[in-house]
């Protein structure tokens, strides 16, 4: 495919979230299957919940800041391509369960200083954390994390949360679900379809 005619794929994520992991390895098999690029942005549960009388994610010693913290680093420093190897690291390097690996391990899996992780207890980046935030939440006021912004080879651009999943669609398969997501998101007026209940996540070796 021509670069003039290339799909882009802008990706909001929260690292800490499980379902936002699996979306963004769907993501990943789609854009092979379909000849896209994905460009990887952050955002921020803590920053979607201030002001909440409530605590969704159980957070009250802020620790979701973290990992948040070190992927803006990241993103500011190395870049968005940087920013995919490193939140692939902590996936995927010394997990365990459903939680992110170590942060200083992953960030040297990502080739990148592991010095970096002392962003996660610093203030520095939260003006980055914040917005880059913002820009999500400008393309999909309301939304949760992740949010994805599909931009087509004519420019047109269509933005939706999700497609949440408890497993990682492969091949054709995650293809199948670009179409579907990007033709629901196109269409003037659309605002919201769901499927089943939520199911455990499924999360694979590697």
């Amino acid at each position: 495919m021509s670069a003039e005619r290339r799909w882009t794929a802008d990706f909001w994520f929260d690292p800490s979230c499980p379902y936002t992991w699996l979306v963004s390895r769907w993501l990943v098999e789609a854009a092979g299957a379909r000849g896209a690029e994905v460009r990887w942005h952050v955002m921020s549960l803590s920053v979607l919940n201030e002001g909440r009388d409530d605590d969704p994610e159980g957070d009250p010693e802020g620790y979701l800041w973290v990992p948040v913290r070190i992927c803006a680093a990241v993103r500011e420093r190395y870049g968005q391509e940087a920013l995919g190897r490193f939140y692939t690291a902590l996936w995927t390097v010394g997990r365990s369960g459903d939680w992110l690996g170590d942060l200083e391990g992953s960030l040297e899996h990502a080739g990148l200083p592991r010095e970096l992780a002392a962003a996660g207890m610093s203030e520095e980046y939260d003006g980055v954390v914040r917005a880059s935030h913002a820009e999500a939440m400008a393309l999909l006021p309301g939304s949760g994390t992740p949010v994805t912004a599909v931009t087509g080879p004519d420019g047109t651009r269509a933005a939706f949360f999700g497609p949440v999943v408890s497993r990682v669609p492969r091949g054709e398969e995650a293809g199948r679900l670009w179409d579907a997501a990007v033709a629901m998101a196109s269409v003037p007026g659309f605002h919201e379809f769901r499927g089943q209940p939520h199911a455990e996540p499924v999360f694979e070796e590697g």
